[in-house]
């Protein structure tokens, strides 16, 4: 009978040791006032200690670089965000001319609503929430028994299925799931980035860098540009090559209007307000 129960508590640790994998559908707009929406696929790893929400791209190319011998990276305007396991505290990051750690608290409060619809042979059950400053509708099913979601969206008596703002500038939808023998290692995608560790500021740090960023877009790029030893190096600013230093206030301007169209966070009571023309 021991020996029996002892089975029994392995197989179990064994079980809960597993990475459960959660890929995600997101759709978005980058500018509010645009009706076009962009879509990327999200993964959601809830590993044994910590839960990690990134682009699945950078799975693709982190996988191509262990193959193929290659030092490839991709960053871009998508959350990645880290947090331990039944927490409410994530560390986000974010790549500002160099990559940063702000750490925040974010509780998120439902009100469970009766209204039930099926989904891939799954019952879901409604859920709403008013968060970041944009109201939202989540549909999240008791058959997964894991109270996680997409984001920052947790705390619900199951798993997210889909959830959405009311404005239509934001949707996750859960459209995989498998498990992973161990915990997927991150380091070199978001930890470490491009060989950089990212540094920890507060977030009211970040809000300046960000405006400071914004008053002087290509300050590290006219840095590189004074520096180069190299004759034949060619600068390039959103596609366009840099010539003269003439171009550098025109080009300056349009990566401020680059800035302002695309300054749609999820959380927008977090926005920058960046000044206009």
């Amino acid at each position: 009978m021991k020996t029996i129960l002892l089975i029994i508590i392995m197989i179990s640790i064994t079980l809960t040791a597993q990475t459960h994998r959660f890929i995600y559908e997101y759709h978005y707009k980058v500018d509010s006032t645009d009706a076009e929406r962009r879509k990327v696929s999200m993964v959601l790893d809830v590993n044994p200690s910590d839960v990690k929400f990134y682009n699945y791209d950078f799975v693709v190319t982190d996988s191509t670089n262990k193959t193929k011998g290659q030092n490839n990276i991709i960053w871009d305007d998508t959350p990645a965000l880290i947090r331990k396991k039944n927490s409410n505290f994530n560390s986000n990051y974010i790549n500002v001319q160099n990559m940063f750690i702000v750490d925040t608290e974010d509780h998120v409060n439902w009100k469970l609503s009766d209204e039930t619809k099926n989904m891939g042979g799954y019952q879901l059950q409604k859920a709403t929430t008013g968060f970041g400053g944009r109201k939202w509708t989540a549909w999240f099913t008791k058959d997964i028994a894991l109270s996680e979601g997409p984001y920052k969206f947790k705390g619900l008596p199951g798993m997210i299925f889909e959830i959405s703002d009311d404005k239509g500038n934001f949707k996750f939808t859960l459209v995989k799931s498998y498990k992973l023998a161990k915990t997927y290692d991150t380091t070199s995608i978001i930890e470490n980035f491009a060989g950089q560790k990212a540094v920890k500021i507060p977030e009211a740090k970040l809000k300046k860098i960000m405006l400071d960023n914004f008053n002087d877009p290509l300050h590290e790029f006219k840095e590189r540009i004074k520096n180069n030893t190299d004759p034949t190096a060619r600068f390039m600013v959103m596609g366009i090559e840099v010539k003269s230093s003439e171009q550098m206030k025109e080009l300056s301007e349009m990566t401020q209007d680059h800035l302002r169209k695309g300054n749609n966070p999820i959380e927008l009571n977090k926005a920058v307000r960046y000044p206009e023309k």
